[in-house]
């Protein structure tokens, strides 16, 4: 039997896109989110990527039987469907962080005194939060369609 494997196309990453924004937006907006960014260390951050990650490796090649990682086009030996994930997942959230002024905003509601080396590195931590949830949006949404 011979198994056809979805093979990536940009229309791939105009779904993850849609699925990343879907799931990202209440997120971005959600004081709980930066709440925990503001108390999260970089050990945290590290193994929230990386948590990001494996579920996002796993919902596109562990859940999906149609794709096979080693059959994608790669970039430095990472699959581009991956890739783009990442930078879906990733950049959903700190497009929609930066849109909606959140850094400032609840940097102010939570009285922290930031520099701006300070407002990056909170808007940083919060975007590896929000994006555990955008990760599930945009890999669900490149499965399904």
């Amino acid at each position: 039997m011979v198994r056809r494997t979805k093979r990536y196309a940009l229309a791939d990453t105009a779904q993850q896109i849609v699925g990343g924004f879907l799931l990202a937006g209440p997120f971005v907006v959600t004081e709980e989110v930066w709440g925990l960014a503001s108390n999260m260390r970089w050990y945290h951050v590290g193994l929230t990527l990386a948590l990001v990650a494996a579920i996002g490796y796993g919902a596109l090649y562990r859940a999906d039987d149609d794709r096979d990682p080693e059959r994608e086009a790669e970039v430095a030996g990472v699959p581009i469907r991956f890739v783009s994930l990442m930078g879906v997942s990733f950049g959903a959230v700190l497009i929609l962080a930066v849109a909606f002024r959140a850094p400032q905003t609840f940097a102010a509601n939570l009285g922290l005194d930031l520099d701006g080396i300070g407002l990056v590195c909170f808007t940083l931590k919060a975007t590896s939060v929000g994006a555990v949830f955008s990760v599930v949006g945009a890999a669900t949404a490149d499965s399904v369609f």
